[in-house]
């Protein structure tokens, strides 16, 4: 196999692997890979640039801690917050997650005590905190679904089933939301709000102390549709009509500057809204995902988060975006 070159020559992918390892493994300058192979610095620049477009070669920065700790200064100084916490760049989705929850996990240990109120939402990013091994100090604390449940397909990722697992973690105890997550019909909906069990729970969720919740993008693939609460066609119009972003919590959705969207998904959730959460004292917000960043910033502009938890990569484009979109 061969691969075409900018100056209309061929050179063999053996040929370009090695002037890529000569260069970025072996430290030799530009001048003497020309030497070497017989051919002007002009070209060795040529190939150099591509062996990076044909994957060959692969250039990834790995953060120093000290980076993300400014990272966490500058959002915290941006958005108003008490902490942000910024895990290193992983190479993937699952192994990012367990980078930030690893965060999440410490800051809980460290900052719950006897007898506080967790409420908690759902999601890949908040499972993955309370299936988080490691050392934690036993917290009797009580941990109340924010949101309430989905069929099986989704119950490893319900908040009922979280709260159980951080309950076991922290030598607490949980309580269920005896009400489905989503529902159609509106009336519906209040029938549930005003039954005496729901009630009870989400008012208890209100005074909570510490929200634990993730926040989704508008992606028409999201599990939000796969659960089929809302269909690919409904996000499509919310993101491009109505300036969608993101949601909170699996509750309200807002738009790029923190604003409430009212769409035609809005009033099927039964779960703690965006004005409930603002009067909880510190809502830790996280998510893992290199494509929630602009739903992140949406979320910080709402002035309701009060702990983020992400990755230095969304943390640099928050803070980018934030500055452009003003």
């Amino acid at each position: 196999m061969t691969v075409a070159t900018n100056d209309n020559t061929h050179v063999d992918s053996d040929l370009l692997t090695e002037i890529a390892i000569a260069y970025y493994q072996d430290g030799a300058t530009q001048e003497e890979i020309s030497k070497k192979f017989g051919m002007s610095r002009a070209k060795v620049g040529r190939l150099l640039r591509r062996a990076r477009d044909e994957g060959v070669v692969e250039i990834t920065v790995k953060y120093h801690p000290v980076f993300s700790e400014k990272l966490e200064q500058q959002l915290i100084e941006r958005f108003n917050l008490k902490r942000a916490l910024i895990a290193l760049d992983q190479p993937d989705d699952e192994a990012q997650r367990q980078q930030v929850a690893s965060l999440v996990s410490s800051y809980l240990a460290s900052t719950l005590t006897d007898d506080m109120v967790v409420t908690v939402g759902q999601g890949r990013n908040i499972a993955t905190i309370a299936n988080h091994v490691g050392v934690v100090a036993h917290r009797k604390c009580r941990f109340v679904c924010g949101i309430g449940g989905t069929h099986r397909s989704g119950n490893a990722i319900n908040a009922d089933h979280i709260c159980r697992q951080l309950a076991k973690k922290y030598d607490g105890i949980s309580e269920t939301l005896y009400a489905p997550a989503y529902v159609e019909d509106i009336k519906v909906k209040e029938a549930f709000m005003k039954n005496g069990t729901v009630k009870e729970t989400l008012d208890r969720a209100r005074r909570a102390d510490v929200a634990l919740v993730g926040v989704g993008d508008m992606n028409e693939n999201s599990h939000m549709v796969k659960l089929g609460w809302f269909t690919p066609q409904e996000i499509v119009e919310a993101r491009i009509r109505r300036g969608v972003v993101g949601d909170i919590a699996g509750y309200d959705f807002f738009d790029s500057q923190g604003q409430k969207a009212d769409t035609m998904m809005s009033d099927r959730v039964i779960g703690l809204s965006m004005e409930e959460l603002r009067h909880i004292p510190t809502v830790v917000v996280t998510a893992a995902e290199n494509s929630k960043a602009l739903a992140l910033l949406g979320a910080l502009r709402s002035g309701i988060v009060d702990v983020l938890a992400t990755s230095v990569s969304n943390a640099l484009t928050i803070l980018n975006l934030d500055q452009q979109m003003k």
